[in-house]
């Protein structure tokens, strides 16, 4: 069975509540199971090995057994702490209705933790925020993105049921493979859509948003396209604003194409800054 889990990231930071409660909705969506997962960091457990020579000339035995004895302290209060996270983002699940939950504990790194389950995921959630991503954007989100080939729902802080999306579309074969993927997915079945393209007002522009208002209605979708001119970012936001969008779709990205794109660009700016859940389609 593979592509089958919805993977929400649960880190106990503040917007571990709202990945818990949009990685709900869209198990509920896709009708798919959730599964809660905690990644405890290698930084986060004891690591076995010789501490004699982190200790000077002439220390006592003593101190050598109480740095080991405080070591493995602290990695016992990291797995209990990592239990109460799960638990605690299990509780809130079922509240939102999801029926059996699954919670998942790992020792290791957060991207080979997640590789190693890929196949079996459908869509990964996880925050922008939190202390694994760290407060900006960056290097570690762009890793993930550039290794994972699974659908990535980035959420701020702050949950809100999600009743219009919006797909920033270039024109692209990405651009074109998210629409299909939009059309082709329950996950925002019977939400209004809005296809927005930011270029010049030209006859083949306008033919790819027939395209892709066509294909998008053709699955039942209420769908309005938009043309604007202007800066990328700057369009996108206020259009974003002007229509109380919920969930913006942006295409993933090749990997000859993934650093230029994602570090400085468009794409991080509007992942930064919007205060809605970004869903980064490969």
């Amino acid at each position: 069975m593979t592509k089958t889990n919805v993977i929400a990231c649960i880190d106990g930071t503040n917007v571990s509540t709202a990945v818990s409660d949009y990685a709900a909705w869209a198990s509920l969506q896709l009708a798919a199971p959730l599964i809660l997962l905690h990644v405890l960091d290698k930084s986060a457990y004891p690591v076995k090995g010789n501490l004699s020579g982190n200790i000077g000339l002439g220390s006592r035995e003593a101190l050598l057994q109480e740095l080991t004895e405080l070591d493995e302290k602290r990695g016992r209060l990291a797995l209990e702490q990592g239990r109460v996270m799960l638990e605690t983002a299990r509780q809130q699940a079922l509240a939102d209705g999801v029926s059996e939950p699954v919670v998942h504990q790992r020792h290791g790194d957060l991207l080979d933790s997640l590789l190693s389950i890929e196949q079996d995921t459908r869509l990964l959630v996880l925050g922008k925020h939190d202390e694994n991503l760290g407060a900006h954007v960056g290097s570690r989100l762009e890793t993930l993105v550039r290794s994972l080939h699974r659908p990535m729902l980035v959420c701020p802080a702050a949950y809100k049921r999600p009743e219009q999306v919006m797909i920033a579309f270039d024109g692209s074969k990405t651009a074109h493979k998210s629409v299909d993927m939009v059309a082709g997915s329950p996950l925002f079945r019977g939400m209004p859509c809005h296809v927005v393209m930011v270029g010049t007002d030209a006859a083949a522009h306008r033919e790819q948003l027939d395209w892709a208002r066509q294909t998008l209605e053709a699955s039942g979708f209420d769908v309005t396209t938009t043309l604007r001119e202007g800066d990328v970012e700057a369009t996108l936001c206020d259009y974003r604003r002007e229509h109380a969008i919920d969930i913006l779709v942006m295409g993933a990205y090749g990997h000859s194409v993934i650093r230029r794109f994602l570090v400085g660009s468009t794409t991080t700016a509007m992942i930064r800054n919007a205060q809605i859940p970004v869903l980064l389609l490969r």
